[in-house]
Parts: structure tokens; sequence; C-alpha cells
């Protein structure tokens, strides 16, 4: 009884029978009802989420279809999303929920901009907090309610891809343990208001700072002794699989939603001059057509104004692009559960060192910098975040520690307007052009769901939709959270085997249980859904992809057939985040990956060779920094 306990638990209902090998459905109970989800603050069910009407994600091949479907004007979609980022998806999502009809068209994959090279950080923003009191902002004070209001959304919406993290705060000098300290009740007091407290802030000694985290150094670097330290909770992600998932809930709740294919031309109402549409192209066939729609929202992120821009060629600029540079460093330079963030450097900034997936990232930079479609590091920046954490450390800090290193465009926007052109924004900005293209660009990672809210009631009022339902976001949960739970990787090390190829592809005579870190593994990248991926391991794909990591072969044919992956950067950077932990790891199981897509959709071998160069000059983004001068930091 035990065994179908579990079983129950996890999968939603579905009933499994256990052998001695796996697992395998034989019937559904009804009084389970997977992806429905009602708010637990009520107990009338008021808030309660509908069931979508598809239980697997379309192909994309079907999904085209959809879209091909509304290659006439007379039958158009109610919106037609632009992006595929966390706000893109977010606005599909919401969109779908509404009972809108919606389309989403995304150039590259998922996540392949900014959404997946964030800090990974749910956060209000401690540094706009101290920005509020300091400049008596009511504004800033304004961004962290919000932010921590929708942090505590987004740890229910994906609990298996999100967590809490708690934070210390070292203090060198007598003064910042009062301050901080302070401080950090605010931030506690505030997201208690928004209804995501998560833990209170505690101050700790410096004896017990240092128990709690031992690579922090005694002496700061100017040999002023460490006084105390103050811990502080904020929310932690994995930031391109949450964006994978809004993308595939929004397909499951009935979005057509295509990535790799992008939009060379927007569509016009030949009587009244309105935006109506889009002209896209296939990027994996290269076949063009058509999409109409009454509302086309611009959610480009970096490259809004590039969309912008084909309305009107002579309007002004939204986005003021910032370069985010991060890297990762070994897992022993931070305790497993516990950040660093050091509120100010040198010239005033702010870095966090974060355990993530097994290793340590440090980060971030805030400089001016120019769009591109693969931004890389400049070697100095790379310097920068390494020598603000050797201040803190008593690890020797090395350059060769680095394992990957990246850079993200954050696009901060410029209100249009505005008279002063110059004022950045660090809140978002909805607004629809005369033409009638609705555009989102600014805000951050932690509100996506707000501003995907906000982009869709804008849509509503400029195309005079009619939505079915009011905004259900704050309530539903993503793919792979309906039946997770945290204890959910010992159902799969109990009940499932990992079978490995020979190189004759024919099956190995050893048998091996799966690993607990590969089960760890994927039951926080997969959720509920990583019962899956065991059962393509145990039918030959159960080799780890690369030594050192817990990535399975099994992972690449899941992905393909569930999670619209069609590159080897698909799987390396959104898929499984090798490219972001490890880039040479990743550069050796390039091969592999390419090897398997390449049997999957049938590449010629003319393919798999320009897939191969395509991921290993991708991957050289990941490997070292530019030396040329950078811009200077954003203000």
């Amino acid at each position: 009884m035990g065994a179908f306990r579990k079983t129950l638990l996890f999968v939603g209902g579905s009933v499994l029978v256990v052998g001695a090998l796996g697992a395998a459905i034989i019937g559904t109970s009804s009084s389970a009802a997977p992806f429905a989800r009602i708010d637990e603050s009520s107990n009338n069910g008021k808030y309660a989420v509908r069931l979508p009407p598809l239980e697997s994600v379309p192909p994309r091949q079907k999904q085209l279809e959809s879209l091909r479907s509304y290659s006439q004007e007379q039958n158009s979609l109610d919106i037609l999303v632009i992006g595929g980022g966390a706000t893109g998806s977010g606005v599909a999502l919401d969109a779908a929920l509404r009972g809108l009809s919606v389309g989403l068209v995304e150039r590259d994959d998922f996540a392949s901009g900014t959404s997946s090279r964030s800090t990974k950080l749910i956060h209000g923003g401690v540094r706009y907090l101290e920005k509020a009191f300091f400049n008596l902002d009511p504004k800033q004070l304004g961004l962290v309610f919000e932010a921590l209001h929708e942090r505590a959304i987004m740890l229910r919406q994906a609990p298996h891809l999100t967590h809490p993290l708690p934070t210390i705060l070292p203090c060198y000098q007598w003064w910042e343990v009062p301050f901080y300290w302070v401080g950090l009740k605010f931030y506690d007091a505030i997201a208690a208001m928004g209804h995501g407290s998560l833990y209170l802030s505690k101050y700790y000694s410096s004896a017990e700072a240092r128990r709690l985290f031992p690579t922090l150094s005694p002496l700061r670097a100017d040999k002023k002794p460490l006084r105390g330290a103050i811990v502080y909770f904020d929310g932690q992600m994995n930031d391109a699989r949450v964006n994978v998932s809004v993308a595939l809930t929004a397909a499951l709740y009935g979005a057509a939603v295509a990535n790799h294919t992008e939009v060379t031309g927007l569509l016009k109402n030949s009587k009244n001059g309105k935006v109506n549409g889009a002209r896209v192209r296939d990027r994996l066939t290269g076949e063009e057509f058509d999409i109409h729609a009454r509302v086309v929202v611009n959610a480009a992120g970096p490259f809004s104004d590039y969309i912008h821009h084909m309305v009107n060629p002579t309007s002004s600029d939204i986005i003021a692009p910032s370069s985010g540079v991060h890297v990762t460093l070994p897992s022993y330079y931070s305790p497993d559960g516990m950040g660093l963030i050091v509120p100010k450097t040198k010239d005033g900034r702010v870095v966090f060192m974060l355990p993530w997936l097994g290793s340590t990232i440090a980060g971030t930079t805030d400089s001016s910098t120019e769009i591109t479609e693969l931004p890389q590091p400049h070697e100095d920046e790379i310097a920068f975040i390494l020598e603000a954490i050797r201040d803190y450390l008593n690890v020797q800090v090395r350059r060769e520690d680095v394992k990957s290193a990246w850079s993200g465009i954050r696009p901060l926007a410029r209100d249009p307007r505005a008279k002063d052109t110059q004022n950045i924004l660090r809140d978002h900005l909805v607004f629809a052009s005369p033409e009638g293209l609705v555009t989102v660009a600014g805000g951050k990672w932690t509100t996506y769901r707000r501003m995907a809210e906000d982009t869709v009631d804008k849509a509503i009022q400029v195309g005079q939709l009619k939505p079915q339902d009011s905004c259900k976001t704050p309530y539903v949960q993503l793919i792979g959270s309906h039946s997770w739970d945290p204890s959910y990787f010992t159902f799969l090390v109990q009940n499932y085997r990992r079978l490995k190829y020979t190189v004759s592809k024919s099956m190995s005579p050893s048998i091996g249980e799966l690993d607990i870190d590969c089960a760890k593994h994927l039951s926080t990248s997969y959720g509920d859904q990583a019962y899956k991926v065991c059962e393509l391991a145990q039918q030959g794909w159960g080799k780890r992809l690369v030594h050192g990591y817990p990535v399975l072969e099994a992972e690449i044919v899941y992905c393909a057939q569930n999670e619209y992956c069609f590159t080897a950067a698909d799987f390396l950077a959104r898929r499984c985040r090798l490219a972001f932990l490890d880039a040479e790891a990743a550069n050796q199981a390039l091969p592999r990956v390419v090897e398997i897509l390449g049997d999957i959709y049938d590449w010629s071998s003319r393919k798999r060779e320009e897939e191969l160069e395509q991921g290993r000059r991708f991957l050289a983004s990941f490997l070292g920094g530019r030396t040329e001068p950078r811009l200077k930091q954003v203000t």
C-alpha cells in the first residue's frame, strides 16, 4: 500500500503497477484532477482555474498549422505575441486562461535571450528599498511591494523549479549591523503586507556567520573585522526552465506557440492603417506565411525596438540595453543552500554569490551595451565580479575556477511619451502605438506575471476583445507542479532503473538503479513529469550525458518529444542548463546531443555538421570574455 500511496500522490491520480524495472500506467482515478488548482486562501473555490483542454502539448507541426489557419484577415486571432521570453510566454498564458485565442512566435527558443541569463533570484530588490529611503521615492517602494507579492506567486506556481533561499549579508563595520537589520526587517514587513512572507531575517554573530558560511572571511580586504551578519530570505529559480514551463502551460491551455519562428514584417489594415498581424518565417524549414490578429503584442525584450520600428521607422528607441554578466564557480565557493550579497562594491553596485544546481554563480554587472543576438561578457567584467567577491572570502578566488561566464541584456525601458527620453525606468512599461501595436518593456523577471497581466489588459482595451474570464494567472500552476512533492525523487529512485545502450545499440547487460543525484535532478527539473524521463531511461537512454553531472541522455529524447527542443543549444542551454554550469562539459556533450537529436529528426550528415558548428559557436560565448573596451556603467 505504501507504494500505491506514493504513486497516487505523485502521478496526479494515475494508478500505477510497479514492477521490477519500473512502472506502467493502468488506470486513472477521477478523484484527483491533475492541472487543477484552487487558491489555498479561498474556501469557496472562487479562484478555481479550469482544467486545460489538452493533456499534452501539441507537436510543433500542429501548432504551426493552427497559426497558418489565421492567414486570412477575416479569420483572426485575438492576440498574437511576438517574443517567447518570460513576459511574452506569460502574456500567452494569461490570454489563454481568459478564453482568448492567442498565438506566440519566437525567433529563437523560449528563454533564449535575457530570460535564461538572469541572477536566478525571485526577489523584491533590496537595493530598491535602500533607494526608496534615501531618495524619498515612493515609486521605488512600490516596486519592492509589487515584486515581493509576485515572489510569493512564483514560488507557488512552480515549486519544483523555485525555492526560498537564505542570503547572508556580512557586516564589517558596527554601524552596518543596525542599519541593515532595520532595513531587512522593513523588507520582511513589506513582504508580509503583500501576503508574500517567507521567513524572518535574523542577526548572527561573526562566529555564527562563519559557521553558516564557512568561506566568509573574518577580515575584509581593507582589514576591517567581521562584526556579524544578517540573514534574510528571497527566492531562487531555474529561470529558463520556468520560462519554458510557462510556454508549455500556455500550450496546454490552447495557445498556439512556436519557437524558431521569426517575424519578418507587420501587417496593416488597408483601410485604417492599424497593425493586424505579422508575416513570419519558420527558421527550421524556411516557410513563410501570414498570421492575422486583432491585437499584436510586442514582447521581444531587447529587440522590441526592431519590432516597434517596423511600424514607425522614425520613432524613438524604447530600450536602454544594460549588460548583466555572471560567472559560474565550483560549489565549494558557497555552502549548499545559502547565498551571499555584497551590498556595495567599490563603485556602488551589488554583487550576489549564490549556490545554483550544484555550482556557485556570482554576478552581476550593470553596464551599457550594444544589442546582439549572442552577447558575450567582457573580460574586465569577469575580473570585476571576481574582485568583488574576493574581498569577502577566505578562499583563493582564481580566474581559472570560472567554469562558465555569460552575459544577458536587460531591456530597461524609456517611456516614449515622456519629455525626458533619457529617464530610464526600473518599472515595466506597457503602451499602444497610434497604429495599435501593444509593446511591453522593462521590468524584471520576478514581476513577469504582473507585466503579462497589464499587457493583456491593454490588448483587450485596444482590440475591444471579449474575454470569457478575468485574469487567473495568480492561481494557476505550471506544468510539472500539480502532483509534485519535495520527496518525489524517492519515488523515482525506488521504482525506476537505468538501461544503457552499448556502442552497437544493443542493451547493456548491466541494469543499475537510478542514482540519487540523477533522481533529484529530474525531480527538480521536470516535476511530476520526471517519471516520463525515467521511462525513457529504462528503454536504453539511461547513460549520463557527461561525467560529473546528473544529466541523462533520456532527457534529450523527452525534451524533443515534449518541450519543443530542436537544436543542441535548446537542450544544453535552456533544458538541462549545462552550458551555464560548465561550458567545457557542454562542449564534450555536444556531439552526443547532436547525434540523438539527429536520429530523432532524421537530420542529414550535412545538417548534423552544421548543428555541431552552430553549437560550438554558441558555447564559445560561455568560455571566455571579450577584451575590447566596454561601455560605461548604467546609472
